[in-house]
Order: C-alpha cells, then structure tokens, then sequence
C-alpha cells in the first residue's frame, strides 16, 4: 500500500478508525469532503496539518482496503406466515 505510514489505526484514536498519522483526521472525512466536491487545495486550507501526499495517502488506503473486500453469497429464508 502506498503511504501506509502515513495511515494508522489505534484504538485509543478516534475509535480505531484509519486516520492520518499523527492526528485525529480521519480517511473517511477525507474521503466524504472529497466527494462532496471540496478539491485538496480546499482540505489543504481547511487541515493546515494535512499534506497532498496525506490526501494521496488516504485515497490509496481507501482503494486499497475495498479491494480486498469479498462479496459473500447468503440465503434468505422467505418469511413464514403468521399462525392463528
């Protein structure tokens, strides 16, 4: 992965969540600011800690982590009717 000492995750921080090292932003408020249209020079101005290599960072831990997801197959029981 790349940047992964600049992603850390601590369950004493933020609840565990994926972070930027050394602070409490997380990816996914990257990520959500991101999709919602704000452009890195927006974060950069908005998190003065926050680097371009750090919005890098957490945009690669994010395409990183979902493909590594597996999509699991379940059965659903149709619902039984009530009895009288």
């Amino acid at each position: 992965m790349s940047g992964a000492t600049r992603i850390s995750i601590n369950p004493k921080v933020l609840g565990g969540k994926a972070v930027i090292s050394g602070t409490r932003i997380s990816v996914a408020l990257i990520l959500r600011d991101l999709a919602e249209g704000a452009s890195v020079e927006d974060l950069l101005e908005a998190y003065p800690h926050l680097t371009d290599a750090d919005v890098r960072a957490a945009i690669a831990y994010a395409a990183d982590t979902i493909s590594a997801e597996e999509t699991v197959a379940v059965a659903v029981a149709a619902p039984r009717k009530p009895r009288r």
